[in-house]
């Protein structure tokens, strides 16, 4: 046994985990008794109990992490390489053009302004002053037509609540008191500036605001400047309670409508709300909850959306506001669509080909107009539409390029960099490759493997495995400073395009809902039996990755599959799919993963939850798992239960540890002093935990 193995082992043995009670709670479903020994770890985390146990645990995991040499070491090269400017993508309101803006290690991005063409840019919110320790972030913008007026969102300690404001954009200054319970962002301005649409739950009594269900939501317009209490209520379906509202505007702010999703569902109905005054009427344009539909925009009498309706891959058509059907613009393609944008003359699309990003241009009837010239095999992002002019600007990155902004004119199809950034190391170092795994069933799995070009395979290289696998989100290139971290300790990096996202439209998302989830984690699991089998690293040195749904995704598959890695970070996952849906927006997830209330439903999530699937006297692998404490979208009673059901059945050496962060929720808005230190603490506890050292000095 090696030194760093034998301490491993002494300290499982030296520093027992805290005890955790176990209480006699039983549940029945469809006539299967479940047991929940750890129920009571559902409690708010400001419950004493809880808290004990969380700081506990937490005292635990430090002493561990803090005897792994050179991991502050680790901490200052990670902060040393994302020490550079960076910016976001661009957006013209009128003379105004707004954008995002780093120096380096800024806790939370600036917002500048340019008055107009030629002008100096000059700051107009700096996020970093609204909190000493940066834990209140910006979370959602947008601009009146003018550029006038900015409405903005910020939430506090990463949680999903947020608070609305009006900024003059002119003057710097507030307009009004700020608008509370607010959620996801989910607001826009009209077109003067003279309020704004938001959603609304109804404000949570006692300490339950980071744990009770949301539902009940609502649809209000607030008056600029006037106070919160005189909001109008534009909608709300109280039969419904579980319903969720969007409120979206076209691309020139002229019409309204309410994006609306059903639970259990994972299409949405479109309804054109007509508000005047004190008026309100809403026509349920497309209703039929049949397929997606997004307006992108109206031109003349006719909406334009971007839908899967009788086309799995994604298409964009038209229909009369007045009523009507549905009539193609451009037709469906073998690639997915991943988004759309009107300007005033053009129709862009982003398509997905093998989860790498492919723009095409079309004129206002569907005639093709070329492809945006892109650099590599990427992703990109923006093309925002604007319908007085063809102008806009988009992001371009990849695994191994960072973030360059362009500016983009749809007519002549031309692009100019705007802002490249200049890094403190060289990205020509790494390389990536597309590899495609047969999964199971005979599925094509795209998985994109990233390493340094010198890098040499021993058949035992350390090896991150990352993947994500639901709700229709799609894994794209994206370039990471901390992942050349990784790298450069001689590691490998992998992507995993798993089914569940929308990588090739709507089957491949819907072929791991519900019934269907195990697809994705089998999936995975192909996943990493092929690195292991390519010689690219061993069980042992395989570690696999996952946040959220991800989260669920490491849970699932270290539960099932305990001897495929040696090395487990399920982060802020969905560990107990039996309650799920009793806290916060747990019901919303009901489209994705199915309802226990079902009955083929729920023994599809009892043999896929994590935490009831754990087994008594099994060596599982090396597991961190993270959390935080004002988590609200996955509530931290997930990873709770999950560790402390963890701890109880690990039969062999390997530690089964959790990380709780504080004053943080799911991880956005995460100030980025604080996303590295876990990004530091994970890495040190992979690479201890597979024999390997990081280095005293990079």
């Amino acid at each position: 046994m090696t030194p760093t193995v034998l301490a491993a082992a002494m300290i499982t043995q030296a520093w027992p985990y805290p005890p955790t009670k176990t209480v006699d709670q039983k549940d029945t479903y469809h006539g299967i008794t479940v047991a929940d020994p750890y129920r009571w770890l559902e409690q708010p985390i400001s419950t004493p109990e809880v808290k004990a146990w969380a700081d506990a645990e937490s005292e635990l995991t430090n002493r561990y992490l803090a005897q792994i040499p050179n991991r502050q070491t680790l901490l200052g090269e990670l902060m040393r390489r994302v020490n550079y400017e960076r910016y976001g993508v661009p957006t013209t309101k009128g003379q105004r053009t707004f954008y995002t803006y780093n120096t380096g290690l800024q806790p939370q991005d600036v917002i500048y302004v340019v008055d107009k063409p030629g002008a100096e840019p000059r700051i107009l919110l700096d996020p970093n002053n609204l909190s000493k320790d940066g834990t209140v972030a910006l979370t959602a913008t947008d601009y009146d037509n003018s550029g006038n007026r900015m409405l903005y969102a910020v939430a506090a300690s990463g949680s999903d609540w947020l608070e609305w404001h009006m900024l003059d954009v002119a003057t710097g200054k507030e307009i009004g008191d700020p608008v509370k319970w607010g959620k996801f962002g989910v607001g826009t301005i009209n077109a003067d500036g003279t309020g704004f649409y938001y959603l609304r739950f109804p404000e949570p009594k006692g300490d339950t605001a980071f744990t009770a269900a949301n539902e009940n939501a609502a649809i209000y317009f607030h008056s600029t400047g006037t106070p919160q209490s005189q909001d109008q209520l534009i909608y709300k379906d109280p039969d419904n309670p579980q319903r969720f509202f969007s409120p979206v505007f076209d691309d020139a702010k002229k019409e309204l409508f309410l994006y609306v999703e059903d639970p259990g569902s994972t299409n949405n109905r479109i309804w054109w709300v007509h508000h005047q005054g004190a008026s309100v009427k809403i026509d349920k344009i497309l209703d039929a909850n049949d397929a997606n539909y997004s307006p992108l925009g109206v031109r003349g009498s006719d909406l334009y959306v971007q839908t899967n309706k009788g086309a799995p891959t994604g298409k964009i058509a038209t229909m009369p506001l007045s009523g009507g059907t549905l009539r193609d613009v451009v037709p469906a393609r073998k690639e997915a669509i991943e988004g759309a944008s009107l300007s005033l003359s053009r129709i862009t699309v982003q398509y997905m080909r093998d989860a790498h990003a492919l723009v095409s241009t079309f004129d206002l009837q569907g005639k093709p107009a070329g492809d945006v010239p892109l650099p590599g095999l990427g992703a990109v992002a923006g093309f925002a539409g604007d319908p007085e002019n063809d102008d806009t600007y988009y992001s371009y990155a990849d695994f191994t390029t960072p973030v360059v902004i362009y500016k983009y004119n749809s007519k002549t199809n031309q692009s100019t960099i705007y802002k490249k950034p200049e890094l403190p190391l060289d990205p020509e170092k790494y390389t990536a490759k597309q590899v495609f795994v047969t999964s199971n069933d005979g599925t094509k799995v795209p998985m994109t493997i990233v390493h340094r070009k010198d890098l040499k395979l021993t058949g035992q290289n350390p090896t991150l495995m990352y993947a994500y696998g639901g709700f229709g989100l799609s894994q794209t290139p994206w370039f990471s400073t901390s992942r050349t971290v990784w790298m450069d300790m001689g590691g490998i990096w992998c992507l995993a395009n798993i089914r569940g996202g929308a990588e090739y439209g709507k089957e491949w998302h819907e072929a791991a809902t519900k019934v269907r989830r195990q697809n994705a984690y089998d999936d995975f699991i192909a996943c990493g039996e092929y690195l292991v089998a390519n010689g690219y690293t061993t069980n042992k040195h395989l570690a696999i990755q996952g946040g959220s749904n991800g989260g669920l995704l490491v849970g699932a598959t270290m539960a099932q599959r305990p001897d495929l890695c040696g090395v487990a970070i399920p982060e802020v996952g969905v560990m107990d799919m039996l309650r799920f849906n009793k806290f916060t927006i747990g019901s919303a997830w009901e489209g994705d993963y199915g309802s226990p209330e079902n009955q083929d439903e729920f023994f599809a999530l009892y043999r896929i939850s994590p935490y009831h699937n754990l087994k008594p006297n099994t060596n599982y692998p090396a597991t961190l798992v993270t959390t935080a404490d004002t988590d609200d979208r996955v509530v931290p009673a997930h990873s709770f239960k999950f560790a402390a059901r963890l701890q109880a059945c690990q039969a062999g050496p390997a530690p089964c540890l959790i990380r709780i962060e504080s004053s943080a929720g799911h991880g956005g808005g995460k100030p980025i002093q604080k996303a590295l230190e876990e990004v530091a603490d994970i890495y040190a506890f992979i690479l201890h935990n597979m024999d390997t050292a990081i280095p005293a000095k990079f």
